[in-house]
């Protein structure tokens, strides 16, 4: 496989397969090439059985086969166009036929720019192996080492998206678990680490981690700033820890709490807490120098936090990702999932990559969606008004550019935290080489799933229709009436046969209820159909 996936040999893939299972016949070009191509079935698969069919052949020597694997790895036209003339040679002096060979030539040209060498392959193929293994039997194991040595954050995010995509549940720090790097708790989820954390250095992560191993899990967030050492973790570090969660196990207080400033006080929550581990430490101290010790300790009231508004879900995801980089709890796209994933939305990443490109195709409509993670309203040196938004989503942030009367239609759009769809085609600048992103549409995203589906088309296996389904569509499309025609294609794998239904004289307004219940039955494969 790892020889056979890649430009050139992945062509074979079909005919190896078939070949391997019996199910097409195990042909050769000419009957001395089995020697060397019986065990890939009569594909050639590695650089050596080049190597080999050459001197086998044509009577190459070592040394002419060795230039011949170089050449082609390297796309020497010059020394292929030479060679090939010695091989032809060289192998019609053996009476193979010209025709035989042009096609073995062909062959060897279009895969072994490509190709490996069998030791490379198997080399390869173990380390695979290994961590397929690791991957199907320690799924959190290995996919908290994955996390902890991906190093940029972009690679964080993706591989935290990959462990979604496995059902493995990613969880920000926590205090009583979160260890330096990522790590899996006993119930095998993944923690992260307070190593991720921007503002808490290693003496503090060192400082917590010990006091908790030595002394047990802290009961809550007076207990934690009595016991832990406020020389090292710093109030900086503290509002980083609160930032990302790690106090939620507390469940008396939510983050919004730790920074309000309550009726009478100067300071927030959080600094009278720091107030409150200071007075009692300063406090044990003065007593471990008294005759009759703790005895004389006086009782310090514990602060009394008062209830305050909690943050809403944008202002914790936004604090989270300023302290880790990234989202942790959720992402403010999650609400936008299914429109991302059925209304032809192009990846930023896939974007940037088109941009990135000599000659990206110019005139085809491209839609983006995202999060307003930047905006600005800006003026040139002559005056002219034009504006920059930044759009991110789960696969990166991109950059777009807003000029003259497209600033003018859409300058209500750029501000920071909007959910939007653009819609645009890249053109090549007037009498430039160069290329740029004409937009030519903007809405909010929570508008598109009234607005643009023109019908559901749903395939779904017999076994489940059932009268929870029956009745959760009727009931949803007499709440939500619409123009979305609904469509279902109902497939008897025993039978195998299938059935088409559809609505008529109605349908459907693409809604919140109908979403969630597609995404609770993963059987149900879903495809939007779109208007524009």
């Amino acid at each position: 496989m790892n020889a056979l996936y890649r430009p050139g040999p992945i062509a074979y893939i079909p005919d190896f397969i078939k070949r391997k299972h019996g199910e097409q016949e195990i042909t050769y070009d000419l009957p001395e090439m089995e020697e060397y191509l019986a065990d890939t079935y009569g594909i050639t698969v590695y650089q050596e059985q080049v190597m080999l069919l050459s001197q086998k052949l044509a009577g190459f020597s070592k040394g002419d086969a060795d230039i011949l694997r170089k050449a082609m790895g390297k796309k020497q036209i010059a020394i292929l166009n030479k060679m090939k003339a010695q091989f032809v040679e060289g192998a019609s002096k053996k009476g193979h036929p010209k025709d035989k060979l042009d096609k073995i030539w062909r062959d060897w040209e279009a895969f072994a720019q490509y190709a490996f060498n069998k030791s490379h392959s198997t080399c390869y193929a173990f380390v695979a192996y290994q961590t397929a293994y690791l991957k199907a039997h320690y799924p959190s194991e290995y996919m908290a080492a994955i996390l902890n040595h991906a190093g940029a954050i972009e690679k964080i995010t993706f591989f935290m998206e990959e462990c979604k995509r496995m059902g493995l549940v990613v969880l920000g720090c926590d205090i009583n678990e979160s260890q330096k790097g990522f790590g899996v708790n006993s119930k095998g989820e993944i923690r992260f680490g307070f190593g991720g954390l921007k503002g808490i250095g290693d003496a503090a992560i060192d400082g917590i981690i010990e006091e908790r191993n030595q002394n047990g899990p802290f009961k809550d967030v007076f207990d934690f700033i009595q016991r832990i050492n406020q020389r090292v973790v710093n109030k900086k570090a503290l509002e980083s820890l609160v930032y990302a969660g790690a106090f939620d196990c507390f469940a008396q207080l939510h983050r919004g709490q730790y920074f309000a400033i309550q009726t009478g006080e100067q300071i927030n929550n959080l600094e009278r807490i720091i107030k409150f581990g200071n007075v009692v430490q300063t406090s044990k101290q003065s007593s471990m120098g008294s005759l009759f010790g703790e005895a004389t300790m006086p009782e310090i009231a514990t602060p009394k936090i008062l209830p305050s508004e909690p943050w809403s879900l944008i202002e914790k995801l936004e604090h989270e990702k300023d302290v880790t980089g990234i989202y942790i709890s959720g992402h403010p796209l999650d609400n936008y999932r299914f429109e991302m994933k059925h209304f032809n939305m192009l990846p930023i990443s896939d974007f940037e990559a088109m941009r990135l490109e000599a000659n990206p195709k110019t005139g085809i409509p491209i839609r983006l969606a995202g999060m307003v993670v930047g905006a600005q309203h800006r003026q040139t040196k002559k005056g002219m008004d034009f504006g920059v938004l930044a759009l991110e989503d789960y696969s990166g942030k991109t950059e777009l550019m807003l000029w003259r009367e497209d600033f003018l239609n859409f300058k209500h759009f750029v501000e920071a935290g909007l959910m939007l769809s653009i819609t645009g085609y890249f053109k090549q600048r007037f009498n430039q080489g160069q290329y740029e992103f004409k937009i030519t549409s903007i809405s909010l995203l929570e508008s598109l799933k009234t607005s643009m589906p023109k019908s559901l088309d749903m395939e779904l296996p017999l076994k489940q229709v059932t009268h929870e389904l029956v009745n959760f569509m009727e009931e949803n499309i007499q709440k939500y009436p619409g123009t979305a025609t609904l469509k279902f294609k109902v497939l008897d794998f025993e039978q195998e046969t299938s059935v088409s239904l559809y609505t008529l004289g109605g349908g459907v307004t693409l809604n919140d209820e109908l979403i969630e219940y597609l995404n609770d039955h993963p059987d149900i494969h879903v495809q939007v159909g779109l208007t524009g």
